[in-house]
């Protein structure tokens, strides 16, 4: 019975000392704020939801360098694609749309995956389907590789504070995906 005591004791110590270190150490009030932070910003970089984004600049197709990593003004919506891809130019409409719609709280930036197309090809899709957001090129793939790119379409939806809020492979519903993008902007 007192050994049963003493090991309760000693697991209620070491729990308490677990505490304390969670909290660096710091004094109660302190360490309640540690737990009963709103939202952590992740400090993990990567290619999934709840991480942070990877960090890349990439010049534009008709001008200007364009910068993602970070926190932003807005949310920013990653589209990773090439000419040939079918389902791309499925979604091409809706991306439009979506550009046009959200233009004042949301970026939407093209990512031309270039090692698996050409310039000539991708500039033929922007004019063909009257693309209206910013087309980046990734040249070496680079940028498709470090998001660990699968598929062709690829849609990351990144928050303002620079993190991942949910990698979409494929396309969806025009529906679906505005549906998805008003949940990233509350």
């Amino acid at each position: 019975m007192k050994r049963n005591l003493y090991i309760i004791i000693g697991v209620l110590l070491l729990v308490g000392i677990a505490i304390w270190q969670a909290g660096g150490g710091r004094g109660l009030s302190q360490l309640q704020s540690v737990f009963q932070a709103e939202e952590p910003v992740p400090t993990e970089v990567g290619a999934k939801a709840g991480m942070l984004a990877p960090s890349f600049q990439l010049n534009g197709m008709e001008e200007g360098t364009y910068e993602v990593g970070g926190k932003r003004d807005k949310p920013v919506m990653l589209n990773f694609w090439a000419s040939w891809c079918e389902p791309c130019k499925m979604e091409a409409p809706t991306l439009n749309h979506i550009s046009e719609t959200y233009k004042d709280q949301l970026d939407i930036y093209g990512v031309n995956v270039t090692k698996y197309d050409t310039e000539k090809d991708a500039a033929e899709f922007v004019d063909t389907f009257h693309v209206k957001f910013p087309i980046l090129m990734d040249s070496d793939g680079a940028i498709y590789d470090l998001y660990k790119g699968m598929a062709f379409p690829t849609n990351v939806l990144i928050d303002e504070n620079g993190v991942i809020q949910e990698v979409i492979l494929g396309i969806l519903s025009e529906e679906e995906l505005e549906n998805k993008i008003k949940d990233l902007l509350k």
